[in-house]
């Protein structure tokens, strides 16, 4: 009997040795090196982060939103969806360091998604063209409160739209970069850009860009479309609004109301806007009117309303320019990057 006490005694000493090390190691330090991963699950706009440490006594999160945690497995809730790069900075006893990383798509805001994802590395900016191929949804319309369509025989644009059917196949080069700072780049790549024919017309006469290039009569009976030279603003900005009540000029027929100087005009209720207070900057169709509505927006396509005025009877007033809005077109547009 008193053997076999001694027996289990050594038994369990042993089964302490040798589970002794595996439990000790990340509080002495082991015989392993410092190293840390980060593990995470998002839900919504929380995050819980797991750290994966080795020899590490101590942990920093910096959550990329301006709050940190010093807990080893911190759960975190986001005020806004956007991207957000978490940082962990993992220390052992002897005050030696090593970080980890990980990039954040938490609840992807609108902005965030025409904008692109400012914290991955080598980030410049998110960069839309209009897309050849179209969709069921690109179409031109009245500028009217519903965006009846322009012409009932042409209930959407079928693909290459532009090149096919108007003759401008340039109108598919030109490549718009939005950053998350409000910074905004217009790349014409050919040093021309595509627009209305009346807004093209009124801007040569004033000697401000020239027309290279017309479209549009074979569909249309007249030229509706045109190419003019370029040169895209080295500073401009954009402001974004992801919901608002937008007012613009329009006919009389399209009115709602009216704004100063008895301008009639029409509100669209609670849009996504896109606008650009820069002298001449735009976005797709360069026309009087720059600021445009946001139907949609994903991590690869946008579609925009963006506002012509296609008849010179629209044109009220030169000194100052008031144009009266006629025509939407209603366009896809796809990420580049």
């Amino acid at each position: 009997m008193k053997r076999a006490i001694i027996n289990l005694t050594f038994l369990f000493l042993g089964m302490a040795v040798l589970f002794l090390p595996a439990c000790s190691d990340e509080e002495t330090g082991g015989d392993l090196p410092l190293s840390a991963l980060i593990f995470h699950s998002l839900d919504g706009k929380q995050a819980a982060f797991t750290a994966l440490t080795h020899s590490a006594v101590s942990w920093e999160w910096d959550f990329g939103d301006g709050n940190g945690s010093t807990e080893k497995n911190p759960v975190h809730v986001y005020e806004e969806g956007g991207y957000y790069l978490a940082k962990l900075t993992a220390k052992d006893k002897q005050g030696n360091s090593v970080t980890a990383q990980v990039n954040l798509a938490v609840a992807l805001t609108p902005y965030a998604l025409l904008t692109g994802n400012h914290t991955a590395e080598g980030y410049d900016g998110k960069t839309w063209r209009l897309t050849q191929a179209h969709t069921v949804n690109d179409k031109l319309v009245n500028s009217d409160a519903s965006f009846s369509l322009l012409d009932e025989d042409i209930p959407s644009l079928p693909a290459g739209a532009f090149s096919v059917y108007v003759g401008l196949p340039e109108a598919y080069n030109d490549e718009f970069t939005f950053y998350h700072d409000g910074r905004y780049r217009h790349n014409t790549t050919d040093g021309v850009s595509f627009g209305g024919i009346l807004f093209a017309s009124l801007m040569q006469e004033l000697g401000k860009t020239q027309i290279t290039k017309t479209g549009g009569k074979a569909v249309f009976g007249q030229d509706v479309f045109a190419m003019t030279t370029c040169t895209p603003s080295d500073n401009a900005t954009f402001l974004f609004n992801e919901n608002e009540d937008f007012t613009i000029p329009t006919i009389p027929d399209f009115a709602t109301g009216t704004g100063a100087g008895g301008v009639p005009t029409i509100t669209y209720p609670g849009v996504m806007t896109i606008d650009f207070p820069g002298d001449g900057d735009f976005i797709g169709i360069r026309d009087f009117h720059r600021k445009v509505i946001v139907q949609e927006v994903n991590s690869s396509t946008m579609r925009l309303v963006m506002f012509m005025t296609l008849d010179q009877r629209a044109i009220i007033s030169q000194d100052p320019l008031i144009a009266l809005n006629t025509t939407a077109a209603i366009l896809t547009f796809e990420a580049v990057n």
